[in-house]
């Protein structure tokens, strides 16, 4: 069982014994540039919500990190998917939550990331500003872009899973409750043979942009990922190293649908400000958040492609 820590560690030791070490080219200043996905926005919509401070499961903040992504989507087919998880700490009562915006295809693609924030720091003041809160204000920027816009394509259906974190210790019993609960229920109803495409966005706000490659992932969905960043000229900040990653993903990969784990696992020197206090907004870049909308928007454009 390798957890997402482990994973990291081993992909990039696995990165420098293969290719050495490489510098990134500076991230063009395309934060708010005409044409572009608006980074700036998605930052300040991050900034907002990680203001509400804490959001473990159970807490007065996540109730009112629900409130405010129910906010945001209040004019859209929203589905607040509620479900009880047993956990170590015992059953707690969770939220998916599900935004459509339907295309003329038949089909749906699927933007996803998780909400909440970890519950063994829960008395640490941790507000997971990169871990949980800058994707999504990502998926709310995207959101953003597509609203009001016939799709030509697939219908485009965004989630965010609420128990992704560990209540006690990271294992595979002991983290991803709400993608685990949303898979099984989808494979039921039969809404799991309608994806053609699931794109996982987990820590990519940070300012040293550097996603790897997810051995777990769907390697012809990376591979398109890759194609939709190299259009912008932002190849170097994906790849560049490889590893297995534990994440919300997984329990669709199980189930056979494509997905792409798109995740930077290094945040800060020696990773030292993953699951720490020093998670915070300053470590935050538009133009990071510019980066990823850009490659998950050409992304979609490909997937339509196919």
């Amino acid at each position: 069982m390798i957890s997402r820590s482990l994973a990291r560690q081993l992909g990039m030791t696995l990165a420098c014994s293969l290719v050495g070490i490489a510098i990134l080219a500076p991230v063009p200043a395309l934060a708010g540039a005409v044409g572009h996905f608006n980074g700036a926005r998605a930052l300040e919509t991050t900034r907002q919500f990680v203001a509400i401070g804490p959001r473990w499961p159970g807490s007065e903040g996540h109730i009112k990190a629900e409130a405010f992504l129910k906010k945001q989507f209040a004019k859209d087919a929203l589905e607040d998917d509620t479900f009880t998880a047993n956990t170590p700490a015992g059953p707690m009562q969770l939220h998916n939550l599900i935004v459509r915006f339907p295309g003329k295809k038949d089909g749906v693609i699927v933007l996803a990331t998780h909400y909440e924030t970890n519950y063994p720091l829960r008395d640490t003041g941790f507000v997971g500003a990169n871990d949980g809160g800058a994707t999504t204000g990502l998926l709310i920027e995207i959101a953003n872009h597509l609203r009001g816009k016939q799709l030509e394509g697939y219908s485009v259906w965004m989630v965010f899973f609420d128990g992704e974190e560990a209540v006690r210790e990271w294992s595979r019993s002991d983290s991803t409750y709400g993608s685990r609960h949303l898979a099984a229920k989808w494979q039921n109803d039969g809404n799991l043979k309608r994806i053609k495409a699931l794109f996982l966005a987990d820590m990519i706000g940070d300012r040293d942009l550097d996603i790897q490659r997810d051995s777990n992932s769907t390697g012809w969905l990376l591979d398109l990922v890759k194609e939709a960043a190299t259009k912008y000229g932002y190849q170097d900040y994906f790849f560049r190293n490889e590893g297995a990653v534990e994440d919300d993903h997984l329990p669709f990969m199980q189930r056979g649908v494509p997905c792409a784990d798109v995740i930077d696992l290094d945040y800060g020197p020696n990773n030292s400000w993953h699951h720490t206090t020093e998670d915070t907004m300053g470590k935050l870049s538009a133009k990071s958040l510019t980066i990823v909308g850009d490659t998950f928007l050409e992304s979609i454009r490909l997937v339509n492609q196919r």
